[in-house]
């Protein structure tokens, strides 16, 4: 039970920032994404000392691709993720209309979604080795998701968390795959170009 605080931490997160997602999801693309990033940043500078703040399965599958995580923890991360999202999206639900994620083809979907969690995954890569100064690592992260929306938003809606895709009320299998793939090649990147272990 040692690591029990991570996984609140992670289910916590998860579902404060798929809620903010959710409620702020009116179709106009800037706005959420600003949101998104501010909610993103804002956790983590108050949990990422304990779990890292990935809140993204993705993220954690990337960790996980470059040695930065077990896999036991990632489990554990990936089942509270989904279970806060589970509950952002029974809550949203009760307060707003839902908005499908509308998939009009899902290899353009599927692209939008790899290529945004590219770049976000290559920021979140500095963060985890250090590159980026402790002041502002929420910040940097926070950049790198706003920077991975607006790549892949006019093809994808630029979800880049299939956490979050579930608490938008998406069960598109795109949402989780396309981020998933983006963020490990995004961290490999990272890890090869600056040459780390």
């Amino acid at each position: 039970m040692k690591n029990l605080p991570k996984y609140l931490a992670e289910l916590f997160g998860t579902f404060g920032l798929a809620l903010a997602v959710s409620l702020s999801a009116t179709g106009s693309f800037l706005p959420t994404a600003i949101i998104a990033a501010l909610t993103l940043g804002l956790f983590v500078y108050t949990i990422g000392h304990i779990s890292g703040a990935h809140l993204n399965p993705a993220i954690t599958a990337g960790a996980l691709a470059i040695g930065k995580i077990h896999w036991q923890d990632a489990i554990g991360y990936w089942v509270a993720q989904f279970v806060g999202a589970g509950i952002a999206l029974t809550l949203s639900g009760q307060l707003v209309e839902r908005t499908i994620l509308n998939v009009d083809t899902e290899i353009l979907t599927g692209a939008g979604e790899a290529l945004g969690a590219v770049f976000f995954g290559f920021g979140v890569a500095a963060v985890i080795y250090g590159r980026i100064p402790k002041d502002v690592t929420g910040v940097a992260v926070g950049a790198s998701l706003a920077l991975g929306i607006a790549m892949a938003g006019h093809l994808s809606n630029g979800i880049l968390n299939p956490a979050v895709a579930l608490a938008l009320g998406s069960f598109n299998w795109i949402y989780l795959v396309g981020p998933i793939v983006g963020a490990v090649v995004g961290m490999w990147l990272f890890k090869l170009l600056s040459m780390e272990k």
